[in-house]
């Protein structure tokens, strides 16, 4: 074999070894990021219930007191779940989130691609719990008023979507941006056909304030660290440091063919 040929495969090697290297640190940088933003996400927990009460009606229109009005189609105990996908899914994802989570934001950034995928396919059935975590933490009333809003979202068959718009303009997590119902109805407008009166009241009325609360009342009782909780068939994922989309869909897949 000729020097030049030899220079030419080792280049090569090189450039793979290089490339390979690349993919590692992306992957652990990912990781990174949603172990760090899970950590803001879980400060203060413990102060939650006191603060929440502390907190209880102080922005706005709001029948948080009222009875619980579960947003259309929502499942599970209590109709506290809103799902995604076909029933006939063999897995279920289940997702407590707060739309002011920085690490639910990154969960979502990093997973949302492979889970609408799975959910297309009729492999996955996703069922959301929204909370208010970060309200309680950080004082305001945003995560509450996103929640709401994404409750009425549902009832409009839109949720998936607005969910997705919510996260790819969630503010800082010091910022209440949320708190104000004109900017979430502003937000409808990239969702094709939500923003209609009966929308718009929904939001603003606060219709499934009390539905939410009830929701973050499970998810304190549930014995959760923070979030995103994110379960696969029951099974906690999300503190696999292992954990990756690729894995999870390897799992699903799995499971399917079972």
């Amino acid at each position: 074999m000729s020097e030049k040929n030899r220079e030419g495969k080792r280049s090569a090697r090189e450039r793979l070894a290089v490339e390979r290297e690349k993919r590692r640190a992306a992957d652990k940088r990912r990781r990174a990021l949603i172990v760090g933003a899970s950590i803001v996400c879980v400060l203060g927990l413990a102060t939650v219930v006191g603060v929440l009460a502390a907190n209880a009606g102080k922005s706005g229109k709001s029948s948080a007191s009222g009875p619980a009005t579960a947003p259309s189609g929502a499942t599970g105990k209590d109709g506290l779940a809103i799902p995604v996908g076909q029933d006939s899914a063999k897995s279920t994802l289940t997702v407590w989130e707060d739309f002011r989570c920085p690490a639910c934001e990154a969960f979502e950034t990093a997973y949302r691609p492979t889970v609408r995928q799975l959910a297309d396919a009729g492999q996955l059935k996703v069922e959301y719990h929204l909370v208010t975590l970060i309200d309680g933490n950080l004082r305001g009333s945003g995560s509450l008023r996103a929640a709401n809003a994404a409750a009425c979202a549902q009832d409009a068959g839109k949720f998936w979507d607005y969910h997705d718009v919510l996260y790819q303009n969630q503010p800082k997590e010091t910022q209440d941006t949320f708190a104000d119902n004109d900017k979430l109805i502003e937000l409808a407008g990239k969702v094709d056909g939500l923003t209609t009166p009966t929308f718009e009241k929904c939001v603003k009325d606060g219709t499934h304030d009390s539905w939410v609360q009830k929701s973050n009342t499970a998810f304190q009782g549930g014995g959760f660290s923070g979030t995103p909780t994110v379960l696969l068939d029951g099974k906690n994922i999300y503190g696999d440091q292992t954990m990756t989309p690729a894995k999870l869909k390897q799992m699903v897949e799995a499971a399917n063919k079972s």
